[in-house]
């Protein structure tokens, strides 16, 4: 028999029908279209209406996967939510899903990795598999960043969307499932991409809300070269490790966070563009779930099929960094 291994064996996504195009943007904030191309690679971006929490985008992604998937909710052991924009600091995300879904027999928890948080949370829930702990594991990737954009921050708030994916994690002995990651984080990156505002270091006050505290921060410039370099050191590395270089790799799916970032990495580690999952023109930066919507460009696109080599790669606020590497379960995708 096979190793045991923690395989995908569903998708579910949602994305909010509202968009906002980059000429939408330039009628409130001073910017262009060329400029936001040129500079991200985004053309549009999905947001949620007005009012809108994570959990409620979480939970229709999370019902998506499991009626793709023809299980009950009550069948869900555990649930873990990645999000940088929970619906408060208590209870946590996964609680509200727990309810919205009907998971009556499921707990949970939620992750905070930013743009790593996916990642994060997937090898998490893959040791609850692997240990024989639980038999199915939903684990969510949602963000409403639009709810913590300043909209006079030009650098910052075209960047972001709004979107959540999940996907389903069962054992599996036929050879497909989560090989292997490589997470680390570097806190010295701490300045560079934050939101000061609201925790126990700046409380909420008439102050740090005239301050814009509670507000996405960035020093765009410095993210972009650690996220360059560590995608690149971290996915050659960890195929490295498996016995793996990019000629083995079938499809690469990396957190869309700008084109640039993508490219430079791609360049690095030597990997076609048939090879590379790239989708922010259409979303933006969703956070913890651009790599859910990859994978579900790739899927429409037929590019990621079963017995596929693919890996995942994030760089988020932390710093963090996340790596893993799948081998694809076949379902059926629609």
């Amino acid at each position: 028999m096979s190793q045991l291994r923690a395989a995908i064996t569903s998708l579910g996504l949602h994305v909010p029908e509202r968009v906002v195009t980059n000429a939408d943007l330039a009628k409130y904030v001073d910017t262009n279209d060329e400029w936001i191309r040129t500079r991200t690679g985004i053309c549009e971006r999905h947001v949620v209406e007005p009012g809108t929490p994570t959990s409620v985008i979480a939970a229709k992604a999370a019902q998506d996967c499991l009626e793709r998937r023809g299980i009950a909710p009550s069948e869900v052991d555990l649930i873990i939510v990645a999000t940088v924009t929970p619906d408060m600091f208590f209870p946590a995300t996964a609680c509200l899903v727990q309810e919205k879904i009907g998971a009556t027999k499921a707990w949970g928890f939620d992750i905070s990795g930013a743009c790593s948080g996916f990642v994060y949370a997937f090898t998490m829930g893959a040791q609850f598999i692997l240990t024989g702990a639980h038999k199915k594991v939903l684990v969510i990737g949602a963000d409403v960043m639009t709810s913590i954009l300043d909209y006079q921050d030009r650098t910052t708030c075209v960047l972001f969307g709004d979107a959540a994916g999940a996907v389903l994690l069962e054992p599996a002995t036929d050879g497909s499932g989560m090989l292997d990651f490589a997470h680390e984080v570097d806190g010295t990156g701490a300045p560079f991409l934050y939101m000061p505002g609201g925790g126990s270091l700046h409380p909420p006050t008439h102050e740090t809300v005239d301050q814009k505290l509670h507000s996405l921060r960035q020093d765009g410039a410095h993210v972009f070269k650690y996220a360059v370099r560590k995608f690149a050191e971290s996915a050659a590395g960890l195929l490295a490790r498996n016995g793996f270089t990019g000629d083995d790799l079938d499809i690469f799916l990396p957190h869309q966070a700008n084109i640039r970032i993508i490219n430079a990495a791609q360049e690095r580690m030597g990997i076609p563009d048939s090879k590379v999952v790239k989708n922010i023109d259409r979303y933006g930066n969703t956070t913890a779930a651009t790599i859910p919507l990859a994978m579900g460009t790739a899927l429409d696109e037929g590019r990621l099929k079963a017995g596929n080599l693919a890996m995942m790669a994030a760089v988020g606020a932390g710093f963090t960094v996340g790596t893993a590497l799948v081998r694809w379960t076949g379902f059926e995708w629609s």
